[in-house]
Formats: structure tokens, sequence, C-alpha cells
């Protein structure tokens, strides 16, 4: 049956500290995933507040919506 020397790895204790450091880092570095984040739309459409609709604000906004004169 198969065990853990027979894999060929060294051990942490077996290593110099910055081989140790260095191997532990690559672990860490290899494991790490990005964050996946949902973005949302933050753009807020805010309608023109107007206090009166003249004559030429009338006929442009028939226009837009298709009517006629």
């Amino acid at each position: 049956m198969a065990d853990l020397e027979d894999l060929g790895y060294m051990s942490i204790l077996d290593m110099s500290n910055d081989e140790a450091i260095d191997t532990l880092r690559q672990i860490r570095l290899s494991r790490r995933t990005p964050e996946k984040r949902v973005t949302k739309s933050t753009t807020v459409t805010r309608a023109k507040v107007t206090a009166s609709v003249d004559a030429n604000l009338a006929a442009e906004l028939l226009k837009i919506l298709g009517g006629e004169q």
C-alpha cells in the first residue's frame, strides 16, 4: 500500500526556512481564486421637470410619439 513518502515530496521540516516559506507561498497563491462580483447598473435616468408645456414643446412631443400636428 502507498503512503505519503511514496509521493516523493520533501517535507517542510527538512527544508530550509527560505525554501519552506517559498513553498507555502506557492501553495497559497495557487489556491486563490478571484471573487466574482455581480455588478448592478447604478445609472438612474431622471425625468426633466417642466412647469408648463408650451406649443413648441407639445409639437416636439407629438413628433417623438409619432403623432401628427
